[in-house]
């Protein structure tokens, strides 16, 4: 959710700061600010609003030596420039920024306020700055670890004071973050994409792990003073991904780039000659697989969606059974691990709480969970048994995209690599396998559609409710659908199956309530067409998602979108591009903030 970066080194550092709060936009926040320290004086700026507003209000002569910046989505207390970070101590010397939650934060704060601390605003963060000058006796990294024992809940946290020159005290438990070795000068920020034009030497923060750090070197202990050995990675992604280039908007940028994401995550792991997938960062032998009696998909949001997908593939195609749990409910259900279960969890940050809380919990009751993560050295990444990156690339846009098909290309490739082990044909694999390399050229058509989509999104930009309708496979693609038209339009959308429409949602059908239906020539086009007359017969309007040449949809809908034909497992790859575009130009239509929806974060790193 919140951003940070921090900053030690001899550029101008109100400078760089403000360019990697501009880099961590995407994740969503509703105000920003900074603080530097320069000879000994601690100047803070913070302001609600974007990034702009902030800059507007910074001196162009205001310099630094270090510093800290944060973009804040509100959890504790209204948006307001006082709840806005940093925060400051009473005496004006500590200034920090924290993205997580403290649960004891009351507590605290009625602690200190019994020792004399006033408190100016109405956030949990306010308190840590507090309790690390309450601490402090000339050792600011002793003074962070002491107020933190007394912490509960989650933090990614940065703390400056002007009594320390040239030093900042990370910490983390919770919450990312990651250090940026330069040369002679050191970052801290909660996202790589924030320091990318600077350095590619990163190091991740584990849980329960301090760091210090200079314009010169870094120090990293755990919270009990442990010396702490780390080692310092490299970051693949080139600084123009995560530029907008020739797009108006990263999700539109995103959406087309999903030819190349799908190639990404297909690439040197199909495997023609024995029609089948390889994956080796599952970590599991061949007897390890065919031991697999169940497979549990957790997700949050589009990765729920895409591990609905996930099982249905695993059951139909390998015939495991498969089930998709939401992660933020199974960790609260005290979940029963059998033997012989595989989990996945899905994230495309690795850092999604819930279901990083939801790994941990697995994994304490004797679970193998695996990952599908999109960013190399996320928690979740790195805390799974084993697993499966999707190398989409940055995702910036708050709407995920590329992920979806690219999390879905990672199940599908699972699904062969079991379904080959146990009852699929070489014959059947082959067919598959061909098909799904086949994938980028047919998203490619469907992308060429995109002014068409277009039209239909302002044509039925009047609507401000929506029904989206498949059936089988197509089912998670109708919730996706209808979860990205609300997300970027504000328009209230439902997903349904449409066999259910009969059992409730057909009393929403009326001339303004439009209905998509996603009806692919399957073995259930037939029973959707009849879902389709249904509503026709009660005036609602009806788009329809059909394969190219369906005249039989044709007739009945009032609007058609085409895709190419396929392998019928893959049409859900070509189907939701359509709904992605519909749902960017209908917000565009509606003049939203197509990448940074209101109250969205694209991280959600609290509970």
């Amino acid at each position: 959710m919140c951003g940070i970066i921090g900053y030690c080194g001899p550029k101008p550092t109100a400078k760089v700061l403000l360019e990697g709060l501009r880099r961590l936009e995407y994740r969503g926040y509703d105000s920003a600010g900074i603080a530097t320290i320069k000879d000994a004086e601690l100047t803070v700026i913070k302001k609600t609003g974007k990034i702009n507003d902030l800059a507007s209000v910074v001196p162009a002569s205001l310099d630094g030596q270090y510093g800290i910046g944060h973009t804040r989505w509100a959890t504790h207390g209204a948006v307001n420039d006082v709840n806005a970070h940093p925060h400051v101590s009473q005496n004006g010397k500590i200034a920090i920024v924290h993205n997580g939650i403290i649960e004891n934060f009351a507590s605290l704060k009625e602690t200190l306020e019994e020792r004399g601390y006033r408190f100016v605003s109405d956030t949990d963060t306010e308190v840590l700055a507090h309790l690390v000058e309450d601490f402090y006796e000339g050792d600011l990294e002793e003074a962070v670890k002491r107020a933190l024992s007394l912490v509960k809940g989650t933090y990614g946290l940065l703390c400056i004071c002007t009594e320390e020159p040239n030093t900042i005290i990370g910490a983390r438990n919770g919450s990312p973050l990651v250090i940026g070795v330069g040369d002679g000068e050191m970052f801290l920020a909660s996202d790589v994409t924030a320091i990318l034009g600077h350095t590619r030497q990163v190091v991740y923060l584990e849980d329960n792990e301090v760091v210090k750090v200079s314009s010169e070197d870094f120090t990293t202990t755990d919270i009990r003073n442990t010396p702490i050995s780390k080692k310092i990675e490299n970051i693949t992604w080139e600084l123009e991904e995560i530029e907008k280039g020739k797009y108006p908007h990263y999700m539109l940028k995103e959406i087309f780039e999903q030819p190349e994401s799908v190639k990404r995550a297909m690439q040197g792991r199909l495997d023609e000659e024995y029609a089948t997938a390889h994956l080796g960062g599952l970590n599991m032998s061949t007897r390890e697989l065919l031991e697999i009696e169940q497979v549990v998909i957790i997700g949050a949001g589009t990765s729920y969606y895409a591990g609905m997908l996930g099982a249905y593939m695993i059951e139909n195609l390998a015939r495991i059974p498969a089930t998709t749990e939401l992660s933020s409910e199974i960790r609260y259900r005290n979940p029963i691990v059998k033997r012989n279960t595989l989990y996945f969890a899905v994230s495309q940050s690795g850092e999604t709480a819930d279901t990083l809380y939801a790994l941990r919990e697995l994994k304490r009751k004797g679970g193998k969970v695996l990952g599908i993560c999109n960013v190399v050295g996320s928690s979740i990444a790195r805390e799974s048994d084993g697993g499966v990156y999707i190398h989409s690339g940055p995702e910036i846009a708050v709407a995920s995209t590329k992920a979806f098909t690219s999390q879905i290309t990672a199940f599908y490739l699972f699904a062969l690599l079991m379904a080959r082990m146990r009852d699929l044909s070489f014959e059947d694999g082959l067919i598959l396998l061909r098909g799904m390399k086949e994938l980028p050229d047919r998203i490619n058509a469907v992308l060429k559609q995109s002014e068409h989509i277009k039209h239909l999104a302002e044509k039925y930009s009047y609507a401000r409710n929506f029904l989206f309708l498949g059936r089988g496979l197509n089912y998670p693609v109708a919730l996706e659908g209808a979860l990205k038209l609300k997300e970027v339009s504000y328009i209230h959308a439902e997903g349904y199956s449409a066999a259910e429409i009969k059992h409730g949602p057909i009393a929403l059908i009326n001339p303004d309530t439009p209905s998509m239906f996603i009806v692919p020539r399957d073995e259930l086009r037939d029973k959707v067409i009849t879902n389709m007359k249904e509503v026709k017969s009660r005036g609602g309007k009806v788009i329809a998602l059909c394969t190219e040449g369906d005249n039989g949809v044709r007739q009945i809908a009032d609007d058609t979108i085409e895709v190419p034909e396929v392998n019928r497992y893959l049409n859900p790859f070509l189907m939701v591009v359509p709904l992605q575009l519909f749902a960017y130009y209908m917000a565009i239509k509606l003049g939203r903030d197509v990448d940074q929806p209101r109250n969205l974060a694209k991280s959600v790193t609290v509970e």
